[in-house]
């Protein structure tokens, strides 16, 4: 079970956020009234968010930088930078790490104990030993650390050859309604994703409900405009580029995946060659064994979480059924046969838990690579969550992404086509 301090800020978290989203109730009829809501420009951002600033000089191992991909809707990106991406190849540390990701993916005799993994696509992630699965990296070139990616071209000067690494779009979570991609928990996170993967992290920062609903969220789009960024241009390979959903960044995240499949070469030299979904905000109609037994779990219960669909899903269009909610509803395309290989992650003590591993089941039965990740004694964003990033079972989630997205992000996965 959960600890005592998690089962006590479960319940001042679950209070105000309450209070939050009745209060967003409240102010949307009041500007519907008075006629001020904006369809177009919205925020990607509360005033109750704590943000961290962006820093271009690398800071434990990652340099960061926010560029505006459309400032008529506040769309923005939140860049991550490893630091390995301003050397041919990568550092030792590195390359240990990337050994120790082959020999676990490739032992197929044990478990760790706080996972389980269904269907027989499954990842076997190793003996649980994380002495050598962890990476952190020095200064390179001396100085502060400050990266000079404005001008790739002195770094050419001096012999030195930029890495291209693969890119990851990170969708953050907050129901719609809440969170940013500069907070200081999804900064943690993704600088840890970014070490842990060896990849550049896009972190998108989307417009939110109500003042702009479905689908806005879904709709802004960060490929193309962000790839001419002179940080992406001299160090991104948008060919090997992995989505990662957090909560309802998942919902936004299978989307994404979806109309890459549609688009086919539309999108090139962008290619989607994985998905990562963490809890996703998945429910239906219908509800599951552990919407049923779980609804009022930790964080985030079913009463509340159903509060945000209807702050985010237009009037004349609410349903649970809805094709954002439910990715399981009949003739929603493309067919799932098509979809990247999609890892899921879920947590044992979360409502929504059953609903998405029934969506990797599917997955699996048409032979997509889609295993399943239940941490035990978990609540929903366990591994995302203020409190709990730094907790051991955050960062072994965090681990096994990396271990599980190396697959299909290394040269030799490089031609992987769906």
């Amino acid at each position: 079970m959960p600890s005592v301090a998690v089962k006590l800020y479960s319940v001042f978290f679950k209070f105000l956020l309450k209070h939050r989203l009745q209060n967003r109730f409240q102010n949307t009829a009041d500007d519907s009234v008075n006629g001020r809501l904006n369809k177009d420009f919205g925020v990607t951002t509360r005033p109750d968010e704590s943000v961290v600033a962006a820093n271009p000089v690398f800071t434990d191992g990652v340099a960061t930088k926010d560029i505006h991909i459309d400032p008529s809707t506040s769309l923005s990106v939140r860049i991550f930078l490893p630091e390995t991406a301003l050397s041919s190849e990568p550092r030792s540390k590195t390359r240990v790490f990337n050994r120790r990701v082959d020999a676990i993916v490739e032992d197929s005799g044990s478990n760790l104990h706080r996972r389980n993994s269904f269907g027989p696509s499954s990842v076997d992630l190793g003996n649980g030993d994380h002495s050598l699965r962890r990476s952190s990296y020095g200064n390179v070139g001396g100085g502060n650390g400050g990266y000079r990616g404005y001008l790739p071209s002195i770094e050419h000067s001096k012999g030195d050859k930029l890495r291209k690494l693969p890119v990851m779009l990170q969708f953050h979570g907050g129901g719609f309604v809440s969170g940013s991609s500069d907070s200081v928990a999804n900064d943690f996170f993704c600088r840890r994703i970014a070490k842990y993967c060896d990849v550049i992290v896009l972190a998108v920062g989307y417009r939110l409900a109500p003042e702009n609903r479905y689908p806005a969220a879904f709709e802004d789009d960060t490929f193309g405009a962000s790839m001419v960024e002179p940080w992406l241009a001299a160090h991104a390979d948008p060919s090997r580029c992995v989505l990662l959903g957090v909560s309802c960044g998942a919902n936004i995240s299978d989307y994404v995946a979806r109309k890459a499949v549609e688009s086919g070469k539309l999108l090139d030299p962008v290619k989607v060659v994985a998905q990562v979904l963490m809890y996703p905000f998945f429910i239906g109609s219908v509800p599951t064994h552990s919407e049923i037994k779980l609804a009022n779990s930790y964080f985030y219960d079913k009463p509340m979480c159903v509060l945000a669909w209807k702050l985010f899903l237009p009037e004349n269009e609410f349903s649970l059924d809805h094709p954002a909610a439910n990715p399981l509803i009949p003739n929603r395309g493309p067919p799932l046969k098509l979809m990247p290989p999609t890892l899921t992650v879920v947590a044992e003590h979360d409502w929504m838990r059953d609903r998405a591993i029934a969506y990797s089941e599917e997955l699996r039965r048409v032979n997509v690579d889609a295993p399943v990740l239940e941490y035990k004694d978990a609540v929903h964003e366990f591994a995302t969550l203020d409190m709990l990033l730094k907790t051991p079972q955050a960062q072994a989630c965090a681990e096994d992404i990396a271990i599980w997205v190396k697959k299909y992000i290394s040269i030799r996965g490089h031609e992987f086509s769906y």
